[in-house]
């Protein structure tokens, strides 16, 4: 399958498969997210390190279009690395975001200190096949199966998302950034708006991680609460078949077609 994106030193080539749902000249929030934590992967650390949080402020609709990506060490320790990812079109910022990593190092709790919480929703093995969420040209590179609500149905919901398209040409589709393109369709699983008369788009997505997901499958267990002066928050429980791993946030601009 031809990849979201194709790289080429700093330059990023963008396919028509990272076009999202409210504009098809403009990527889904998830194909940026992902292609971020790409590039803060590939920065060297000075000892193992894994990423523990992703925040992604979305400046302005990023175009299916060249971009330019930029790099930057914020801070450099012993234990995290904070970096700054941007990505540019034409020159204007349409993406600045943060991607703190946490050293990777075995750490054994007392006894009865539980890690991780358990699913309380089956898996993906039991959901329905979500043919809903084919609203655009990235999520068609996804496998959706609900087992609770529906994409773009009344939430909340839960649905389980499988990347099916490789991302980044040439380079494995990483864990992390699994996550992070699963975890940008949070408003699309617990939307409680008519998708055909209101649009309810991110303006952000912060994913935290409290430990690496495993395997192919991504849970979103989602759920949307709107404010009465045009803005409004989707939280998602992250989860895999081995339990909950983290968490998602959106901020939302919402208002009427």
């Amino acid at each position: 399958m031809e990849a979201v994106f194709r790289i080429e030193g700093k330059r990023v080539f963008t396919s028509a498969h990272a076009a999202g749902p409210w504009d098809p000249r403009m990527q889904h929030g998830g194909a940026p997210s992902s292609l971020i934590v790409w590039a803060a992967e590939r920065i060297p650390t000075p000892q193992p390190m894994h990423v523990a949080r992703l925040t992604v402020d979305l400046m302005r609709p990023v175009p299916v279009a060249p971009l330019t990506i930029e790099t930057e060490v914020v801070r450099e320790g012993r234990k995290i690395q904070l970096c700054a990812v941007r990505l540019l079109a034409e020159g204007v910022e349409v993406v600045r975001a943060t991607v703190l990593k946490i050293r990777t190092q075995p750490v054994v709790f007392p006894d009865g200190i539980a890690i991780g919480t358990p699913l309380d929703v089956p898996g993906p093995e039991a959901g329905r096949n979500d043919e809903a969420g084919n609203s655009s040209k990235f999520i068609q590179g996804l496998t959706l199966r609900a087992v609770r609500g529906g994409f773009l149905q009344p939430g909340p919901g839960a649905i389980w998302f499988r990347a099916d398209r490789p991302i980044v040409d040439g380079a494995a589709t990483s864990q992390a950034m699994r996550a992070a393109l699963a975890a940008d369709c949070s408003n699309g699983v617990s939307a409680v708006l008519d998708f055909a008369k209101w649009s309810f788009i991110n303006a952000d997505l912060t994913v935290t991680f409290a430990r690496q997901p495993v395997g192919d499958w991504i849970l979103l267990n989602s759920e949307m609460t709107l404010g009465p002066d045009g803005a409004g928050l989707a939280v998602s429980r992250l989860g895999d078949v081995r339990g909950y791993f983290g968490r998602a946030i959106q901020c939302l601009v919402v208002e009427p077609r």
